[in-house]
């Protein structure tokens, strides 16, 4: 047998060739036997074991994984003795650089950390797992609550939500502490806390922390719980990821809260008035009224005044338990005999306290304008009932409302039309501009307004009415055969189902068929000279009307579903005046001047669609920060209330 060449000039013994060949093939066989045992062990061992042990179960590309993480991912230790279990920095080598030839799909990769790959797992079956991993993704697969620091300002983060109206119990944070502490006491003792646990105890916490973050930008309570006619999507759930991150790498999880807070003004002042009302609850609130069905009027005297003055001043009206210093007329003055007038002391029962004078009057009409009553100065049986509410009841009401605005909070456009349903009032909001409003009438408690979100495509200038389903069959079939003139009295037709006019003496009013009945336009025409139109399935819109007496009464829900709107022409120029497009085209009031002078029935269509929103709240800021409680008349406050502070989910802790 001849020799192998090592070099030139020297030849290698054959059997040195042969024991390396010996040598690699063993090697090989080893490494195929090792293969097949690690495949064997995935299948037989725990999960548990198999995310403790695995290294990798997914692989990222290296450049997704944040530049901290590369240079030094952490690395859970745990050693008897240890003080806490908190996270200690490992170096970990950045992975060897592939040299990849020129048009090879191959990139570099990073090992997936045994946490990261229990979250990815886990994040499937958890509530909000998408969320989980959007937090982690932003602050780089490490943990977040190693640090007690940490983990006390997530707990005080998330029961400082009480401020908003949110139930504290949801977010289990004194689970959360006692969690941590029992961990703490572990390691103490010299005990080592199992690894899957620390990491169910991280996404546990997390898990809290993104549930309060849904809470403030969507509300608690799905909104079609409450009301079967919601009709506003709610946005998808899109928070700035990495400045939650970086607020929680802060150790100020408050701030990571705050960024998905609203942020419009009323929010912020129904919160403000919520600590207020909760100082009264504090300080013992007040008694309940005695019962009252009489009516006081101004310079009456009765026992009722002094419990009338005392409310008032519990709810900051303090002068009136101080004597009243206006100068008085003297007898010159009177041009005769000096008359005694009562002055009020501290409201202790005296002759003078029961005296409904000038000063309580004022107090009273300032509580019905913020309460939504008729500003008389007569306290009636409405005006006592408002009285009687305990301050537990107006904190409910105001809690139950800030989870009405999350709902709306992050849905608002920048321009948008909204009508305030229980506060009987239309706004037109325009960046940039003051806000445009006015008085409405909406639906009756038994023909509600919707509540929806849709888009103003058009305006219908001197419009037909066409009588709706619920008003033909309810109202109009009952008149006519009452009255065979009642149609000609009213300038009604009536068409069939293709709209072809009938004889009305041929029609059979007890079974009419497939019938409408329209009104003409003109001077008697229920909708007026315009009519402001949105796609609803409602089939409401918001229109002019010749009946203008309704908007003097403080409430105003005597429609059939529909809004009309004082002064609805004003709002028609300004949406014409947003849909210009150059300075050269005909202003807002010119293109409104057009649209009315033209005769008939016609469309103006707008160019770009204008949101609309119908929306129902029964308390709402004033602008000077005081709080006006409305009358829930459609009855839907205590649906929300029950839903907002029911128990929310199961979560992780409970098993902890």
């Amino acid at each position: 047998m001849g020799n192998v060449i090592d070099k030139p000039g020297r030849r290698l013994p054959q059997w040195v060739l042969g024991a390396c060949l010996l040598v690699f093939g063993l090697s090989c066989a080893a490494s195929g036997i090792w293969a097949q045992a690690e495949a064997v062990s995935t299948e037989t061992i725990p999960a548990e074991t198999v995310l403790l042990h695995t290294r990798v179960s997914e692989t990222l590309p290296f450049a997704a994984i944040p530049s901290e993480a590369r240079a030094g991912q952490a690395a859970t230790v745990e050693e008897a003795g240890s003080e806490s279990p908190a996270e200690v920095p490992v170096e970990v080598d950045e992975p060897p650089t592939l040299e990849v030839a020129s048009g090879s799909s191959m990139a570099p990769i990073a090992l997936a950390t045994p946490f990261e790959t229990y979250l990815r797992a886990a994040s499937q079956t958890l509530s909000h797992g998408s969320d989980l991993l959007s937090f982690y993704e932003a602050f780089g697969f490490r943990q977040a609550w190693a640090d007690e620091g940490r983990v006390e300002a997530l707990a005080s983060a998330l029961e400082g939500l009480d401020a908003d109206g949110l139930v504290i119990a949801d977010y289990s944070t004194a689970a959360l502490l006692t969690a941590y502490r029992q961990s703490l006491a572990m390691t103490s003792h010299g005990q080592s806390a199992n690894e899957v646990d620390r990491w169910r105890f991280e996404l546990a916490a997390t898990q809290r922390l993104v549930l309060a973050l849904r809470h403030l930008y969507l509300g608690k309570v799905d909104p079609v719980r409450t009301d079967a006619q919601w009709e506003i999507p709610l946005p998808d759930f899109a928070p700035d990821w990495a400045a939650i991150a970086s607020a929680v790498a802060n150790g100020d999880p408050a701030a990571a809260l705050e960024q998905v807070r609203p942020h419009q003004v009323a929010y912020r002042q129904l919160r403000q008035g919520l600590a207020r009302y909760r100082t009264l609850q504090a300080a013992g609130g007040w008694a309940p009224l005695a019962s009252f069905s009489g009516v006081l009027r101004p310079g009456d005297h009765a026992l009722e005044v002094i419990a009338l003055r005392r409310r008032l001043a519990a709810l900051g009206e303090l002068e009136l338990l101080m004597p009243d210093l206006t100068p008085r007329a003297t007898a010159a003055d009177l041009g005769g005999t000096q008359v005694a007038i009562p002055e009020p002391g501290l409201a202790s029962g005296s002759s003078a306290d029961q005296v409904y004078d000038a000063r309580l009057v004022a107090a009273v009409e300032r509580f019905q304008h913020e309460h939504l009553l008729e500003v008389d100065g007569v306290v009636g049986p409405r005006t006592w009932a408002a009285l009687s509410v305990s301050v537990a009841e107006r904190v409910d009401q105001i809690r139950l409302n800030l989870e009405r605005l999350r709902w709306l909070s992050h849905a608002l456009p920048e321009r948008y039309v909204l009508v305030d349903i229980a506060g009987y009032e239309v706004s037109y909001v325009r960046p940039g501009q003051p806000t445009w409003r006015s008085r409405v009438v909406v639906g009756r408690p038994y023909r509600r307004t919707p509540t929806l979100r849709s888009a103003i495509t058009h305006m219908t200038f001197h419009p037909t009415w066409t009588v709706p389903p619920t008003i033909l069959r309810e109202d109009v079939l009952p008149a006519v055969r009452r009255d065979p003139f009642y149609l000609m009295r009213h300038d009604m037709r009536v068409l069939d189902r293709q709209g072809w006019p009938l004889d009305p003496w041929q029609v059979d009013w007890w079974q009419p068929g497939p019938i409408k009945i329209q009104q003409r336009a003109g001077p008697s025409n229920p909708l007026g000279d315009v009519v402001i139109r949105f796609p609803n399935r409602h089939l409401v819109y918001l229109h002019d009307t010749p009946s203008r007496s309704l908007f003097e009464r403080a409430q105003r829900s005597f429609s059939s579903g529909c809004i009309r709107v004082e002064g609805v022409l004003e709002l028609v120029q300004l949406l014409f005046e947003d849909d210009r497009v150059t300075p050269d085209e005909p202003d807002g009031a010119a293109r409104l001047s057009h649209a009315l002078q033209q005769a008939g029935t016609h469309n103006v269509r707008l160019r770009v669609p204008v949101p609309v929103l119908l929306f129902y709240s029964t308390v709402q800021p004033a602008a000077d920060g005081r709080l006006i409680f409305r009358p829930d008349v459609y009855e839907r406050d205590a649906t929300v209330l029950a839903a907002l502070v029911e128990k929310g989910g199961k979560n992780l802790f409970d098993g902890l």
